[in-house]
């Protein structure tokens, strides 16, 4: 069993920045593959970006690419999302997600959910 909490969402502007925490506890959190998604308003949960247990594979949406970053740290048990450029229309509620399988972009994939930070990017 894995339990995620997600922390660090906010207000920004445009072109401003935000750092994603998410704290794991359960065993063997270590070995597990990581993602953020989001959901914003009216639309449907996507896949944001994906980390593999050792920390070296990622994998990233065209959208976000070149201005998101994912990285864990094993020690702490925590994963992180740094934004950086943000849009408008990266406003939604960031969700952390963990599954013992693969690194893959679609949420059934994923066991266990964190309950979400509003992230809010004003024009």
């Amino acid at each position: 069993q894995v339990q995620l909490v997600e922390s660090g969402g906010g207000l920004v502007q445009a072109g401003g920045s935000l750092r994603l925490s998410c704290a794991a506890s359960g065993r063997a959190f270590s070995y597990y593959f990581m993602a953020w998604f989001r959901q914003g308003p009216g639309k449907e949960r996507e896949f944001v970006a994906a980390i593999n247990w050792s920390g070296r594979n990622t994998y990233y949406a065209d959208s976000v690419k070149g201005r998101f970053t994912i990285s864990r740290d094993k020690t702490k048990n925590t994963v992180a999302l740094q934004m950086n450029s943000l849009k408008p229309e990266d406003t939604a509620v960031y969700y952390c997600a963990a599954n013992r399988f693969s690194m893959a972009t679609v949420s059934s994939s994923y066991e266990y959910w964190g309950q979400g930070t509003q992230v809010t990017v004003s024009s």
